[in-house]
């Protein structure tokens, strides 16, 4: 099925050329005046070329501004002499403080005397430095703990010399290091004073950055009361809790233990980590597992790797504070996955978490409970080749695969085997050194196989993917069949876009409706409301949803209205308003009234040259105005450097459908001056209640205010037909929120909308709406959770650009746009 050709609905349109000014000498005091396009017409897609100044009258000069009477010496020293127009005329600013007396010989400086610095022009030094200082105070009020730490500890660095010098080397370092030996000589303030030391100067930076990000973003979120709490315990308690446990297990002649309770530790990260996972605990679904997921697999491999005293204490810490946390600070019940996403995800970061550990511990060897890593008998291209092979089948764990689970269940038992056999000999009594790996990984492989088998029934993906669902037998068929639903029970404004070419349909359990979708990316992207009867918008969102997720797919909405918006809310997703519908209502519009003179004025201009309208089915045109309207068309995409759009965007395939109305500005002579089309908006029972306009496009030397007759012209002829309202549809990541109001989800779509802007002029094409004085409704972007964006975008631009190459987008964003902004 080919790609649909199209703008976005409502359309990327061809705007009038902004009226000619006559050229006027500049008046006394005043700038020399320039050729701007009135405000409230929408820009053109060719504009006239600027006119070079000699084409121009020459501006009289002000007499307010006169050259100084001295002339500074040959001496080129600065003079200040007023700025130039283009013309050469010096013009004097229409406001701003008086100009300073003229510069004369006598004030001039010597020719030798270098030139000042540029005027408003700061080191980059001071820059920063007046930057943190303003910032400090914010930070201070909002996070003093934090701070307090790091400056005592960067001063006690200072102060000891050990920011640049190993913390062992100096003779008081059993003074403050805490451990076994320090306890067992009585040495109990080291369990404090070991905070605020590292062992070496790299661990200094890397402490301190943990614990500034970590702690500081948490006292943010929690307090700093409760953190400091935290991080006091967790740090005295995960390091006390740590050194009885090896004081304990070196009684076992455990070599690692007993060796372990012969040295002394430092460092202020348990702290930090505790934090951390009490933290967690308030956070809500998906980035509260996903932070313990993370957090916890990160502390149980630096144990079974490296098996310091640090992170014994760590692994301690951050298991009492899961379960602390959680106890008194958890908004949500539980520690496992709550969705079937979120299951499929944990198993995947299982599995790669087991290969890249693999990895790393081959190139940087340790020394852990289990023995030695160095020296062992895996070579790297063995280990590249299990990578590869766990890639694979974590990627298809992802996409909830049977395949993937029952292979990796197989894999999963039989290295808990070897686990357990190495448990056994463990306490036997002894462990072989060259298997340390093999063993520390066999206890990754348990905690994936509990996952795996406890939450079997998020993976029963067959091998083909899609979406289940009541399909028709054949394309033909569910075209058909969607379009008699849509008939029937109606939609939203954007609903008749789900019939377009490239979309796919799902079709409810009930078979009262469908949603209209297209897939890209992994991404299920599904357009509009679904259609379905009033009251089962809801419904009919968490079943597409649900059966997106088992089907291996990401669940997406786009462009949907409060209603289906508010369901998606409900389920715990994220929404974001991506646009404005802009709605005129039908009843009793006349164009009377001071707001409506542009408007009046082009309906009577046109009147004045001959210019008519007519709302025709396009298909039933003669050749002679289908030509034109093409031609039309295909101007306005060979003016973009990028090709015409799709998803949301119809071009002239989808206005010929016989149900589409289309709306022409034609003059006596047959010349087609611009085009527009209008969608079809049902009601339940088949009622037509209003139409979307879709193309709106105009000839660039034709009649110029073409856009605003067609519209205002549509707008009477609806209404003498009884319809309620039209909608002029809202251009994608163009809106008129208060920038201020945005969150960073907000401000990342609206830095796209400003990238598109060149070749497609949303915002112009919004701006240019607004003069019809339509009222508003969002349009929001509903998705599960932030991570899913990156491949959303993707899929967007998939679906909006599907002719576009990757050459012609490097060379757009190199460009940074068309030759012009978007036509209206």
């Amino acid at each position: 099925m080919s790609a649909p050709d199209g703008l976005p609905a409502g359309g990327t349109v061809e705007g009038p050329t902004p009226a000619e000014k006559e050229p006027t000498a500049t008046p006394p005091a005043a700038t020399v005046p320039v050729q701007a396009p009135p405000a409230d017409e929408p820009p053109a897609a060719n504009p006239p070329a600027a006119r070079a100044p000699a084409e121009k009258p020459p501006a009289e000069k002000p007499p307010a501004v006169k050259a100084p009477a001295e002339k500074p010496p040959a001496a080129k020293a600065p003079v200040e002499k007023p700025p130039a127009g283009k013309a050469g005329k010096p013009v004097e600013k229409a406001s701003g403080p008086p100009p300073a007396a003229p510069v004369t010989a006598d004030a001039a400086p010597p020719a030798s005397a270098p030139l000042p610095a540029a005027a408003g022009r700061t080191a980059p030094f001071e820059v920063w430095a007046s930057r943190l200082t303003a910032a400090l105070p914010h930070a201070w009020r909002r996070m003093p703990f934090t701070i307090t730490v790091v400056a005592v500890t960067l001063l006690v660095g200072l102060v000891g010399r050990t920011i640049w010098r190993p913390l062992w080397q100096e003779g008081w370092f059993p003074q403050v290091a805490y451990g076994v030996p320090a306890l067992q000589e009585g040495r109990v303030w080291t369990l404090f004073t070991g905070w605020f030391f590292a062992i070496t100067p790299g661990q200094y930076v890397t402490g301190l950055l943990l614990f500034a990000i970590v702690v500081g973003a948490c006292e943010i979120r929690m307090g700093t009361k409760v953190v400091a709490i935290t991080a006091l315990a967790g740090e005295i308690g995960g390091v006390l809790l740590a050194s009885l446990l090896v004081w304990a297990l070196s009684h076992t002649s455990w070599p690692w233990a007993v060796h372990l309770a012969t040295v002394r530790d430092a460092g202020f990260t348990t702290g930090a980590l505790t934090v951390l996972a009490v933290t967690t605990a308030a956070l809500r679904s998906p980035w509260r597992l996903r932070i313990r997921a993370l957090l916890g697999f990160y502390v149980l491999v630096a144990f079974l790797f490296e098996g310091t005293l640090s992170d014994v204490a760590h692994l301690i810490a951050v298991a009492v504070g899961f379960v602390v946390g959680q106890r008194l600070f958890g908004v949500e019940p539980g520690f496992g996955p709550r969705t079937r996403r979120e299951t499929r995800l944990l198993a995947f970061a299982g599995l790669v978490a087991i290969a890249l550990t693999e990895l790393v511990v081959l190139l940087f060897p340790g020394r852990g409970p289990f023995g030695e890593t160095a020296g062992q008998a895996t070579s790297l291209l063995d280990v590249l080749i299990d990578v590869v092979i766990v890639g694979v089948v974590a990627n298809a764990l992802r996409l909830g695969k049977r395949w993937a689970w029952w292979v990796t269940v197989v894999l999963g038992v039989l290295n808990a085997l070897v686990a357990v056999a190495a448990v056994v000999i463990l306490l036997v009594g002894g462990v072989v050194t060259d298997e340390a790996i093999t063993l520390g990984t066999g206890v990754l492989w348990i905690a994936v196989l509990v996952v795996l088998l406890f939450n079997r029934r998020a993976f029963r993906v067959p091998i083909r993917r899609r979406v289940p669902g009541g399909l028709a037998a054949s394309e033909a068929d569910a075209l058909e069949r969607a379009r008699t639903l849509l008939t029937s029970v109606g939609g939203s404004t954007m609903s008749w876009m789900t019939l377009w070419p490239e979309m796919r349909f799902y079709f409810l359990r009930d078979g009262r409706g469908y949603v209209g979708y297209q897939r890209h990316a992994g991404i299920a992207l599904a357009l509009a409301d679904p259609v379905a009867p009033q009251g089962t918008i809801a419904a009919a969102v968490t079943e597409f949803t649900e059966d997106a997720e088992r089907g291996g797919l990401t669940p997406c909405l786009f462009s949907v209205t409060d209603t289906a918006a508010e369901a998606a809310r409900a389920a715990g997703w994220r929404t974001v308003q991506i646009a404005e519908d802009t709605l005129i209502d039908l009843p009793g519009i006349a164009f009377k009234g001071k707001k409506w003179q542009d408007i009046r004025t082009a309906l009577n201009k046109a009147k004045r040259e001959g210019i008519e309208f007519r709302v025709v089915t396009l298909a039933a045109e003669s050749f002679a105005v289908l030509a034109q309207v093409r031609a039309i068309s295909e101007e306005w995409v060979g003016d973009k450097g990028l090709p015409e759009m799709g998803f949301t965007l119809g071009g002239v395939d989808e206005a010929l459908d016989p149900a589409v109305k289309v709306g022409l500005a034609i003059d006596a002579g047959g010349s087609v001056h611009g085009v527009t089309s209008w969608l079809p908006v049902y009601a339940e029972g088949g009622r037509i209640r209003g139409w979307t306009l879709d193309v709106m496009r105009r000839r660039t030397d034709g009649f110029r205010s073409a856009m605003e007759f067609m519209i205002a012209s549509a707008c009477l002829a609806f209404a003498k037909e009884g319809y309620e309202f039209i909608s002029l549809s809202g251009a994608p990541l163009a809106r008129g929120d208060d920038q201020a109001e945005l969150d960073r989800t907000d401000r990342l779509l609206d830095k796209l909308g400003g990238a598109l802007e060149p070749f497609y002029g949303f915002r112009s094409l919004h701006a240019f709406k607004a003069k019809f004085s339509p009222r508003y409704e969002p349009v929001h972007l509903a998705f599960r959770d932030e991570a899913d964006l990156p491949r959303i975008g993707i899929a967007l631009t998939r679906a909006y650009l599907p002719d576009a190459t990757p050459r012609q987008l490097i060379a757009a964003g190199f460009s940074g746009g068309g030759k012009e902004p978007a036509t209206h």
